[in-house]
């Protein structure tokens, strides 16, 4: 594009408008045509700064009797494509308000496709309160709009932000849509929100989306997660065209509560209606390795390999786990040097964990010196390398482990459990005495415990030894 075209940017309006519009219809061309996939990131780059250039020459609606040229809206849609295709998020950000302020200044920002747009770009680059800013301005506002919002803020993990928009929402013109629901269901999975689940369910029944399976997948997980895996084989069972996605949502349902048979039999029955892939397979390496079924996982990893699946480094990590639960710590560290790819931290640390529980020292210390090298600042691997050090008397390096963390400041992290009563979800630390239901429990289970001391006490003398002695000597 030749520069004399962008020189005159300052002069009067109708100066300009014949070139603007003849460089508009240029540059919207050349810009538009060639697929996105096809580009190079320096042509991506040198289109974007171009079609800026351009937008920042047509001048506001009022200046031409709020006249539209025709390109506007594919030149816009084109720029917020290439924008939020930028993979750095401070670049993005950079261009993205840089084009925000154009589109003010041509009057398109109340648009429900370009506000939606912007409300996507701000959320994905964590700009949340400007998101916010920019749905309310928003004259018009459709589902789109509301579900980019929702979305934002269920990504971010904020999750009253989340359910109150849904709220309001459900009170305004809007009603929600297949996304809008799969959101939500996305939401009450992280959060362990079942009876709001629920709720959410009945509602989308009655809209009618339970046949969307998008939607039915969500609900699997959520159910999966929630503890209550019964209905996630019930909403299984009821899609009508299963996908990818339900099948492999119900297995990794089936490993989280610890039923590896119901996995290992799944992918039996998945494998005469879809070819299973790499996240089926590390489905039921997962619940192989907490069931501790080295033969059936041996059969699976195997199993993987005929089906033209390359293992991942995820499916190395269930391997060698499930060799270090069953002892065979040789044999996970010979699969660890065999490995196509580098081990990382979660792989040693797996590796550790086995070592401390079968006793190998010396595997145990490399595996947690290797484990440092990745993720220096764990401080569990802390803790571990210094007590295997203990365990053998090397006090030395205890002090030098323990030296590192007290300079480094690292503490391990608290353990955590919440609960659902009702509807509110309780949270546990350990070590935490400040909430009152906390201590209310601790004195139940004081009571309990007594309880119990005195009913073994009472059993314990009303047995009569010599009768029981009789009884061991005639077997």
């Amino acid at each position: 594009m030749h520069t004399h075209l962008f020189c005159h940017c300052h002069l009067k309006c109708h100066a300009v408008m014949p070139a603007v519009a003849a460089t508009l219809h240029l540059v919207v061309a050349n810009f538009s045509t060639s697929p996105t996939l096809e580009k190079s990131r320096k042509q991506r780059h040198a289109n974007l700064q171009n079609a800026l250039r351009v937008l920042d020459l047509v001048p506001s609606k009022h200046h031409h009797d709020q006249e539209e040229v025709p390109s506007h809206h594919r030149l816009i849609n084109g720029c917020m494509g290439d924008i939020l295709g930028v993979q750095s998020r401070l670049h993005a950000m950079r261009k993205g308000v840089q084009f925000h302020a154009l589109l003010v200044k041509v009057g398109y920002v109340s648009s429900i496709p370009i506000g939606s747009s912007l409300i996507s770009f701000y959320s994905r680059c964590g700009q949340l309160e400007i998101a916010h800013r920019v749905f309310q301005n928003m004259t018009a506002k459709n589902t789109v709009t509301w579900t980019a919002l929702i979305s934002g803020y269920a990504q971010d993990n904020q999750v009253e932000p989340c359910l109150h928009l849904f709220a309001l929402m459900r009170r305004s013109v809007c009603k929600p849509n297949d996304i809008t629901f799969a959101t939500i269901f996305s939401v009450c999975t992280n959060h362990a929100f079942l009876v709001l689940g629920k709720s959410v369910q009945a509602l989308q029944m009655r809209m009618g989306f339970d046949s969307y399976v998008h939607v039915s997948n969500a609900l699997i997980s959520m159910y999966a997660k929630c503890g209550s895996i019964g209905e996630a084989r019930a909403v299984f069972e009821s899609i009508t065209c299963k996908d990818l996605v339900s099948w492999n949502s119900l297995i990794f349902g089936y490993s989280q509560h610890g039923l590896a048979e119901h996995c290992l039999g799944l992918l039996k029955e998945m494998e005469g209606h879809i070819i299973p892939d790499a996240i089926s397979f590390l489905g039921v390496l997962s619940s192989c390795r907490h069931a501790c079924l080295v033969a059936e996982g041996r059969r699976c990893f195997r199993a993987m390999i005929e089906h033209g699946v390359i293992p991942e480094i995820d499916h190395y990590s269930c391997m060698v786990d499930l060799f270090g639960r069953a002892g065979l710590l040789d044999e996970a560290w010979d699969l660890i040097q065999t490995m196509p790819m580098p081990p990382n931290g979660v792989i040693w640390g797996s590796l550790l964990a086995s070592c401390r529980v079968h006793g190998s020292i010396s595997i145990g210390i490399q595996a947690a010196e290797h484990r440092l090298k990745l993720e220096p600042s764990c401080a569990a691997t802390h803790v571990q390398l210094a007590n295997l050090y203990g365990s053998i008397g090397c006090w030395d390096d205890v002090a030098r482990v323990r030296k590192v963390m007290k300079e480094r400041g690292l503490k391990t992290n608290i353990g955590c459990s919440w609960i659902e009563v009702g509807n509110k979800v309780y949270t546990f630390t350990a070590e935490n005495r400040s909430k009152s239901q906390v201590n209310n429990v601790l004195d139940v289970l004081d009571c309990l415990q007594s309880h119990m001391d005195h009913k073994y006490d009472v059993l314990i003398e009303g047995l009569d030894w010599e009768h029981i002695m009789l009884s061991l000597n005639t077997i």
